[in-house]
């Protein structure tokens, strides 16, 4: 979902019906709009280029998002699966490539597709088999000095004990989550902040999607990770911090 996108899709996810469908219209028509304004207005339709070699060259440079993008999804994979799952994504993945390239020379040929079909589907179920059943890696230890494992008990148990809490929840695949992690929660300052507030600091780790997590998560309104809370000390709710942290952020809040 990515930062921002995160709370419009856990809002949808606990609001009435129809709530939640004018939610998705609205992320809809926003991801359409360009394309519309195209179409309705004929002025921006004149503005455009005319066709020509130009084209070529601009989808070539929309290709590097497209890279960019498989790159992404494979980093997203090994967290959940580790490297050699990461591996064997990216083998398919060229399996794939090759069917797909020998479908579309069949099909300038104008033979049956029927073979091109069955050859995908059978590179698309045979690739998820094989990565579903590659072993989760052990589950990451890059946590704030102190933070424990986080549990509904052992929250229940620090609020009881009248202690400030920060809590945090994180994924191995998660980009926003690791950026705020190295920039503002794991920093020197923040540390000594907390320190200083007797802050204790729980870490739900949602790599393999745990249901119990998730279902925490979506109580708070969110549909994954990253979701932060702050519980001030006697604070009957917590309070929920964006999705992009700062050190300042953070280093305010035990004196808050």
């Amino acid at each position: 979902t990515g930062p921002f996108m995160g709370a419009a899709l856990g809002a949808a996810l606990v609001l009435p019906w129809y709530v939640a469908v004018v939610i998705f219209l609205g992320l809809g028509l926003g991801l359409a709009l360009p394309f519309l304004l195209l179409g309705f207005v004929p002025a921006l339709r004149r503005m455009l280029p005319k066709p020509g070699v130009w084209m070529d060259t601009f989808r070539k440079i929309l290709s590097v998002a497209m890279f960019l993008t498989a790159i992404a999804l494979a980093w997203v994979l090994g967290g959940l699966k580790g490297v050699n799952g990461m591996a064997v994504g990216l083998v398919f993945a060229l399996v794939l490539a090759v069917v797909l390239w020998v479908a579309g020379r069949r099909q300038m040929r104008g033979k049956s597709p029927f073979a091109t079909v069955v050859a995908i589907g059978l590179t698309v179920v045979i690739g998820n088999f094989a990565i579903a059943e590659m072993k989760k890696p052990a589950a990451s230890t890059e946590t704030v000095s102190g933070a424990l494992p986080f549990s509904e008990a052992r929250l229940a148990d620090l609020r009881a004990q009248g202690k400030p809490v920060f809590a945090y929840f994180t994924a191995d695949w998660c980009v926003t989550c690791k950026v705020n992690e190295k920039t503002a929660i794991e920093t020197n300052a923040v540390a000594s902040a907390f320190a200083e507030g007797n802050v204790a600091v729980l870490v739900g780790d949602w790599t393999d999607g745990d249901p119990a997590l998730g279902r925490f998560i979506e109580r708070h309104n969110r549909a994954g990770v990253p979701l932060y809370l702050w519980y001030p000390k006697g604070a009957s709710e917590p309070q929920v911090l964006p999705q992009v942290l700062t050190q300042g952020m953070l280093t305010a809040l035990p004196g808050g």
